[in-house]
């Protein structure tokens, strides 16, 4: 099986980070990118694709990450996502983390092939970045450890809705949250599926309040 190596990386010169997110698709929570610049003379064991890795192992690499390469997260929140989309909060995102490396890249191979028009170097997109690419693989490590614990925190601020197991995406159990509990402030609203939620919701609303009025007794007039 094919794993990720530098082979992209030492087709550019100068500083070389990759770049991923975590968080696209769920109904719920904020997106989250990272970026991170391997040290080609001490690389941590193991690294891949972080959906090809159990979360012990993504636990574990991640503190091993951290401690040999320079890493930089990104968070772009729901009410970015909302206003923003998904796609323009996620190279929001991008550009942040890598704002927050700590150093200037030259280069930023990015997972995909959408560009981040907003970061300040020159950009590479590679589509299945992350089973190609050291750089990438660590940074989408570094994104989905920090997403799944954020998610996991805000699990136990709003429980129920099973953040801690699906990360927010729209498992049966989420579902099953949002028909007990209702919407969050930290649900996707541009989202079609939290959309036509609100929408229902509104349109019970305004069932219910035209019956009250329908009842009420007109006020009598004195004189």
């Amino acid at each position: 099986m094919t794993k990720p190596d530098l082979s992209i990386e030492r087709t550019h010169t100068g500083i070389i980070c990759g770049v991923d997110e975590a968080g696209r698709g769920p109904w719920a929570g904020p997106v989250v990118a990272a970026a991170a610049i391997i040290d080609a003379s001490n690389i941590p064991a193991g690294i891949n694709d972080s959906k090809k890795l159990t979360a012990a192992k993504r636990d574990a690499l991640f503190d091993h990450i951290l401690a040999c390469a320079k890493t930089g997260v990104g968070i772009a929140s729901v009410e970015e996502i909302d206003t923003l989309n998904i796609l323009g909060a996620t190279k929001l995102a991008m550009c942040r983390a890598v704002e927050n490396l700590g150093v200037a890249p030259d280069v930023a191979l990015v997972d995909g092939n959408r560009v981040p028009e907003k970061m300040r170097c020159r950009v590479q997109t590679v589509v299945g970045g992350d089973a190609l690419s050291l750089s990438i693989a660590a940074a989408s490590i570094i994104a989905k450890v920090t997403r799944d614990r954020m998610m996991e925190e805000l699990a136990r601020e709003y429980p129920g809705y099973g953040w801690e197991k699906n990360a927010g995406y729209g498992t049966a159990l989420h579902q099953a949250g949002l028909a007990k509990y209702g919407v969050t402030p930290h649900h996707r609203r541009s989202f079609a599926p939290i959309r036509v939620l609100l929408e229902q919701e509104l349109c019970h609303s305004d069932q219910v309040q035209r019956v009250e009025e329908s009842y009420k007794i007109p006020r009598l007039c004195s004189g």
